[in-house]
């Protein structure tokens, strides 16, 4: 993997695991990582296990307005107000990652309920300081702007953002556990859990885990994405019914958006930590 993460120029945090079984590895599984909009994972869960629990209504409408846009993917870059149902505010949010939809969808479950959750789970070291809102202020707030062209690379590289220690971040180790709580019908009732792989194996993107995977093998997942930051987590479903959970986080210098080689790298990461655990 070492060699794989420095082929591509960046430092890689892996780690996957026999989602049935005890069979794990890793590397640096346990480092502190930028979750980046891997943090939408966990506010899907949210989502499903109050939408279970009948605490919200799956058909609730709600609008995402001029305020929550941020120009970029689905809703965020509509010209015109949208009105979505609480399930499809959850579908923007993980099948393109649309930031203001998950800001949305936030508001209505709540952040304290989002981290309470993981704490109960038991995931200590995975918290959210904010929605996407938040993360991209405190970068208004470091530069004067979103505009980065023209800013020193050295004041973006030391963008809390960039920093676990600042920011939402979690472990690979705890989004694999996540995961495989959520695949094994133990992050909540068992309706929650079927809401939540559903929308995951919904994804667009095919450039990150899903590259190193035959078409065979279902993968449901969620990447994530800043400066230098490039991740993916989920889950590859073979035919034989073997299911694991997998999480590859990467961290550089290279600042630019398009880094095809740091993409490739994490669906090989991906290939060889699974390939391994069935070996």
């Amino acid at each position: 993997m070492r060699e794989i993460f420095d082929a591509a120029g960046v430092r890689g945090f892996v780690h996957a695991r026999d989602v049935d079984g005890d069979a794990e590895i890793g590397l640096d599984p346990d480092g502190p990582v930028v979750l980046a909009s891997v943090f939408k994972l966990p506010i899907l869960l949210e989502y499903a296990r109050q939408a279970a629990a009948g605490e919200l209504d799956r058909t609730e409408r709600l609008t995402v307005t001029a305020e929550d846009k941020d120009g970029g993917i689905g809703t965020s870059g509509c010209a015109d107000d949208v009105s979505l149902t609480l399930r499809d505010l959850a579908h923007f949010m993980m099948s393109m990652s649309d930031n203001a939809a998950t800001d949305v969808l936030l508001r209505r479950v709540g952040l304290d309920h989002v981290n309470a959750t993981l704490e109960d789970l038991g995931l200590k070291r995975t918290h959210l300081i904010g929605g996407c809102s938040t993360l991209f202020q405190s970068v208004f707030d470091e530069l004067g702007t979103m505009e980065i062209e023209g800013i020193a690379e050295e004041r973006i590289r030391a963008l809390a953002v960039r920093d676990p220690a600042r920011t939402t971040s979690g472990t690979p180790r705890e989004i694999t556990t996540l995961l495989s709580l959520i695949w094994r019908d133990e992050a909540g009732p068992a309706e929650a859990c079927a809401e939540v792989r559903d929308i995951m194996s919904r994804q667009i993107w095919p450039h990150r885990l899903s590259s190193g995977f035959p078409d065979e093998v279902k993968v449901s997942a969620k990447t994530g994405t800043l400066w230098g930051v490039r991740n993916e987590a989920g889950v590859v479903e073979y035919p034989d019914g073997k299911r694991y959970a997998v999480a590859v986080f990467l961290h550089g210098d290279n600042l630019a958006f398009r880094i095809p080689e740091a993409d490739a790298a994490i669906g090989k990461a991906a290939r060889l930590a699974v390939g391994h655990l069935r070996d």
